[in-house]
């Protein structure tokens, strides 16, 4: 294996595009990394004495999957001014809405909002990613559809080491952060935040954990997933980090998953293509990459479906409330502009036909039309 002159890895937040195929291939699947706890958005998948990351080295994903865009998204998950970058004060759902926002503007700028999302996460960065989704679920109004769009394209998830039911390290570090904070008092500017507002959370059966559990359960049905577990305890603590209990949750039968003979850290850092670990992960995108255009398709007509309903929904609550009774059934002609989201053009027609009726004596046939 080449060996590479290590360099400092840039700090980058937000979306950043590190590969995309060559032409005349065509981008038709978007991947994004998301790292992990006191991770970062290119170190996290970079061995530490090659330098080599897997996610856009030739060698490794893109000589295996030809025909995808891959893109990194960094986020301050430091837990502790100690160890260098200045906690957040954001929290997981922070960070979720933050991945929501760059990666739909990142997708509409670049021209593929089109185009299935599979997630490649890291501890940590599989909660905030599995909040995003069901967050993004929920927008469904017609002007943040765009928000709506990255749960319909996103079409699997691999989780690496993600505690999805928390993990015992976590109550660990939190005591040794405030011990060490308290022990370098002097060296702290008022600026600083000792701790990460996320380590908390990550405690083993915590509620914000459970509640996230509970809200994406639904969705598992929805997207191909992975659960890899770390095989190798880590040298420091001389244990797992996420035990394989948390990196794989129960009851979700139709995922796979699979061990990565790595402690926690190394599990997403692949130095040789022959690595039963990368073979493993790349094998998985292969597949999931080849399928993901026809379930997008499929998942669109469905989204759309939803969105209908939606607009259905609201202009039956405004018609009311401009005093037209019934339901929205017999609006047939104008199903184009309500799934669009053109609603107030369109009510101002209905309006301007309420005025010219009661203005002519025929108010009383206007309120018993049925619509």
């Amino acid at each position: 294996m080449r060996r590479k002159q290590k360099q400092k890895q840039e700090k980058i937040f937000g979306i950043r595009e590190i590969y995309c195929p060559p032409p005349p291939i065509q981008p038709e699947v978007d991947i994004v990394a998301v790292h992990g706890l006191n991770g970062s958005a290119l170190g996290t998948w970079t061995t530490l004495d090659s330098g080599v990351c897997w996610l856009n080295d030739p060698q490794f994903l893109p000589k295996y999957v030809k025909n995808a865009r891959v893109m990194v998204w960094g986020y301050n998950a430091s837990f502790s001014s100690l160890t260098g970058h200045v906690p957040s004060n954001d929290r997981i759902h922070h960070h979720a809405h933050t991945l929501v926002a760059n990666l739909a503007a990142d997708r509409r700028l670049s021209g593929t909002a089109d185009k299935p999302i599979i997630f490649l996460c890291h501890s940590l960065g599989g909660i905030v990613v599995k909040r995003a989704l069901t967050y993004a679920q929920t927008r469904t109004a017609p002007n943040i559809t765009h928000d709506h769009a990255i749960y319909t394209h996103t079409t699997a998830i691999l989780f690496f080491g993600t505690p999805h039911h928390g993990t015992p390290k976590a109550t660990w570090l939190h005591h040794l952060t405030k011990a060490l904070a308290v022990a370098t008092l002097h060296k702290l500017t008022p600026f600083h935040r000792p701790t990460s507002n996320l380590i908390p959370n990550l405690q083993l059966n915590s509620e914000t954990l459970q509640n996230i559990t509970d809200a994406f359960t639904p969705l598992t049905s929805q997207l191909r997933i992975l659960y890899l577990w770390e095989m190798h305890p880590t040298p420091l603590l001389r244990d797992y980090v996420v035990p394989m209990a948390s990196a794989v949750p129960p009851g979700d039968d139709e995922a796979e998953r699979a061990g990565i003979a790595a402690d926690h850290r190394g599990m997403v850092r692949f130095g040789d293509p022959a690595a039963q670990g990368f073979r493993v992960v790349v094998e998985a995108l292969g597949r999931y990459c080849a399928e993901a255009g026809e379930v997008v398709r499929l998942r669109r007509g469905e989204a759309e479906g939803v969105l209908w309903g939606e607009r259905r929904r609201e202009v039956g609550e405004v018609l009311r409330g401009v005093g037209f009774g019934g339901g929205v059934e017999k609006l047939g002609m104008m199903v184009p502009d309500l799934v669009l989201g053109r609603v107030d053009e369109r009510l101002e027609e209905w309006m301007g036909r309420t005025a010219t009726l009661r203005s002519s004596g025929g108010s009383n046939k206007v309120k018993d039309e049925e619509w």
